[in-house]
This record gives structure tokens, C-alpha cells and sequence, in this order.
């Protein structure tokens, strides 16, 4: 049976309950086999992260160790390159083969940026698209994915056929949680309890994370 696998990337600094209830609906709704959550590197749209990525990739590790189907891909990490998605992709087709099914997980703000991104077009070559749409989104879909999605959108999740190709959309449970909020609370010296797993939430505190002002 063909493997279906989704593929969560991020900066994950840090991880938090947003990311992981967002892979696990997604597990779960799809019954995929695997969910692999990808840490970046160097991302190339945004500032220098606030944890090195020995770091992000051990919270990443921490958040997901007693979670079947969840598992950490540390490959762009290992890239000594900016961390494009369709190089990530292209990676895992080589290792994977053209027949698993890869699905991306973007969020609605990701998605409506994606005419930005490096070989943006290349993206549905190498995997099929779910959004994941909040009910408070707010961004506005550029005339560029219009064309895209009229083509390419099935029905429903559930509806993605083959290896690679097709784009739906995903409706999941609204957590606003960020990142960059759990930062300012731990530079402001405030608590970050039940925001995530408490394994990240001691490591940040053993490692003094987020501290400095630098790293807002």
C-alpha cells in the first residue's frame, strides 16, 4: 500500500501546541502514516531565529517523543544552504521514491505568500498542498494562485490522489498561539505554561532561551 506522509516545516522557535495540534488533525483526519515536522535552518523569509538549530531540533524532538506518527526531519538542518521547500521536497523524493504520497501543510498566510518562494511552481511536482485554514485569516489570495487553484483544487482533503499534484484546504481547530508571543513572555520574565509540552518549556528554561533582547 502506498505510504501517504505529511510535511509540516517551520522555524519552530518554538514548537508549541499550535504546531502540534495542527500535524495531529491532520494525521488523524487523512490517516496518514507519518506526519514529519521540518525544522529550518536558514529561513529565507524570515529574521535569524532565537534558538540555534541544534536547539529547535531538540524541542522539536522533546514535543513529540511519546506521539505515534509524529517524527522530526532534520534534513534541512543538515543542508549547509538556505532552506528551500523544493529542495526539502526534492530531497525526500529521492529518498522516498515518486510513488509516496507527500503532502505539504501550509498555513493560509504561507500559502497566499507562496508566489515569493524559490521555485514556487515546482511545489506541486513534488507533493500535493493542504491549507490550513483558521477562521481568522486575513490575508487576501493573490491573483497568482487564482489560476492555481481553480486547476488544481479537489473537494476535500480525503479526495488527494496520487503522489503529487492537487491542492485542498483543511479546516482545524483556531489555537492562537505564536511563537514570537512565547518569546516576548519569556524576555518579559512571564509564564509560558499550557501554551506548550511542558519537556520544551523545561528545556527553554535549562538552556535560558529567550531571554536577551537580541533575540525578539
Amino acid at each position: 500500500m502506498t505510504q501517504r506522509i505529511g510535511l509540516l516545516g517551520g522555524t519552530f522557535d518554538p514548537i508549541h501546541h499550535g504546531h502540534l495540534r495542527a500535524a495531529l488533525e491532520v494525521r488523524d483526519a487523512l490517516g496518514l502514516d507519518q506526519v514529519r515536522l521540518i525544522p529550518s535552518a536558514r529561513p529565507p523569509h524570515r529574521a535569524v531565529p532565537g534558538a540555534n538549530a541544534e536547539q529547535r531540533l531538540a524541542m522539536v524532538q522533546l514535543a513529540i517523543a511519546d506521539v505515534a506518527g509524529l517524527f522530526a526531519d532534520a534534513r534541512e538542518l543538515e543542508r549547509d544552504a538556505p532552506s528551500y521547500t523544493v529542495d526539502t521536497l526534492l530531497s525526500l523524493r529521492a529518498e522516498l521514491g515518486g510513488e509516496v504520497q507527500l503532502i505539504l501543510l501550509l498555513g493560509w498566510d504561507a500559502f497566499c505568500g507562496l508566489p515569493t518562494w524559490h521555485r514556487w511552481q515546482s511545489l506541486l511536482e513534488l507533493a500535493h498542498l493542504l491549507v490550513l485554514q483558521r477562521p481568522d485569516q486575513s490575508v487576501e489570495l493573490p491573483e497568482a494562485l487564482k489560476d492555481l487553484l481553480a486547476a488544481r483544487t479537489v473537494s476535500s482533503p480525503a479526495a488527494l490522489a496520487g503522489p503529487a499534484g492537487q491542492i485542498s484546504f483543511m479546516q482545524q481547530t483556531p489555537l492562537a498561539i505564536s511563537a514570537t508571543h512565547i518569546r516576548a513572555l519569556c524576555q518579559a520574565g512571564q509564564s509560558i505554561d499550557f501554551l506548550l509540552p511542558s519537556s520544551v518549556q523545561h528545556y527553554i528554561a535549562a538552556h535560558g532561551l529567550y531571554r536577551a533582547a537580541a533575540h525578539s
